[in-house]
């Protein structure tokens, strides 16, 4: 057994598969993968990595399955699925995970072939366990891959309450131990048991008031966006050695060393590396958003930036549209038990109501540009997206917001 000290859970023990595991290159690698990306571009503190999230996790599912009283081979096959749940992340987390899914068709959960080879599959077959199965638990998939990937899993319980600490936001606080304790299955689905339909809005909240605050901060998305069309020129850069299967198997230090030794992707880089972002040259709201431009898959989007680019006289490689999806709640599906009755928690609290209000609100399309730039590529993002503004309003409301934002985050 080993015992680690952490920062949220305060002494997780590792014991088993997983103490095995822990010291396996491919988890060893989450130690250079950041939580929240460019996040701590923001958040300065918020430097905690991947490889703590994955003990975490680890520990909660540890709790939640002793509460459940399952044990033996099928315990050991979910300890091993919560340790390695992130092994399949590329570099800076989430960031580029739709840039390089385009082109190899995979998400991080898909691990099935990473557990199979290597020092994870032979850990993972000297104990006994089969790492295709393993690999379905990571992807949710059976009675017990919901309680590592769910509506309800330990997952989303750790990752709110260690981004909240390490931002220093009071958002993402939930009791986690109650969560953990109330969970029960019924007629193989895992589910809160009576009287908690509190508890399950608890964590509804906290990601509602994080997405905003964290995870969609206006300069998160900003550096996001910028690192995205970075790490896509070195992809299309003909003399790397660089494609979406070796990217998808980079660290964050690899990904910035090759960033800074590629030409074309030298000047972003170095933006990133000193902080000197593009800004905000549209901010729009859901309902000034033409539906088809919320629908644009990449190549219409990487087609209007260059007809903006073309509008307003600048070079195309200085605009990037950020256009996210459409507000989703997946949270609201969390099942709670109610007078008897399995309900899914939307059906039941009238929050859930009001929080999808609030996200469709706080939904924005951005254009960003080099800061001398923005004026021109706001006014002509505006007349070719078709927004519902004026440019006036657009620089109204955008020098208001950036002088707000400047009291907190410089």
């Amino acid at each position: 057994m080993k015992v680690i000290k952490d920062s949220v859970h305060d002494h997780i023990q590792v014991d088993g598969v997983a103490r095995d595991l822990l010291d396996t290159p491919e988890v060893q690698r989450l130690r250079h993968i950041s939580q929240l990306g460019t996040v701590s571009l923001v958040y300065p503190s918020a430097n905690h990595t991947r490889f703590e999230h994955s003990l975490g996790v680890y520990h909660l599912a540890c709790e939640a399955l002793e509460h459940l009283a399952i044990e033996g081979r099928q315990a050991e096959r979910v300890h091993a699925a919560a340790l390695l749940h992130d092994v399949g992340h590329g570099p800076f987390s989430h960031n580029l995970e739709s840039l390089t899914h385009r082109r190899t068709g995979r998400y991080h959960d898909d691990v099935h072939e990473l557990l199979a080879d290597g020092a994870v599959g032979e850990v993972l077959r000297d104990h006994g366990l089969e790492p295709d199965r393993v690999a379905d638990l990571v992807a949710g998939e059976g009675r017990f891959g919901q309680v590592v990937s769910g509506e309800l899993d330990v997952d989303r319980m750790d990752y709110l309450v260690r981004d909240a600490h390490h931002t220093g936001v009071p958002y993402g606080t939930i009791d986690h131990g109650r969560l953990v304790r109330e969970l029960t299955f019924v007629d193989g689905e895992l589910v809160l048991d009576e009287g908690n339909v509190q508890t399950a809005e608890s964590l509804l909240v906290a990601r509602a008031l994080m997405n905003p605050t964290v995870y969609n901060h206006s300069v998160a998305r900003i550096s996001k966006a910028m690192l995205r069309r970075a790490a896509e020129r070195l992809l299309n850069t003909p003399d790397t050695d660089v494609d979406a299967a070796t990217l998808q198997r980079m660290d964050d230090h690899d990904l910035i060393v090759a960033l800074r030794s590629c030409e074309r992707t030298a000047a972003l880089s170095r933006r990133l590396d000193h902080r000197d972002l593009y800004k905000r040259a549209v901010w729009a709201e859901l309902d000034d958003v033409p539906d088809g431009i919320i629908e644009s898959d990449h190549e219409t989007i990487r087609d209007l930036e260059c007809e903006i680019g073309e509008r307003a006289d600048v070079d195309p490689a200085g605009v990037i549209l950020d256009v996210p999806s459409r507000p989703s709640m997946t949270e609201s599906t969390t099942r709670v038990m109610v007078n008897g009755e399995i309900r899914q928690l939307g059906q039941q609290s009238p929050l859930v109501a009001a929080l999808r209000t609030a996200q469709y609100s706080q939904w924005r399309l951005g254009v960003y540009s080099p800061p001398e730039l923005r004026d021109r590529v706001g006014r002509a993002a505006v007349d070719v997206l078709g927004l519902d503004i004026d440019g006036a309003l657009v620089s109204e409301v955008r020098d208001g917001l950036d002088t707000t934002l400047d009291q907190f985050v410089d």
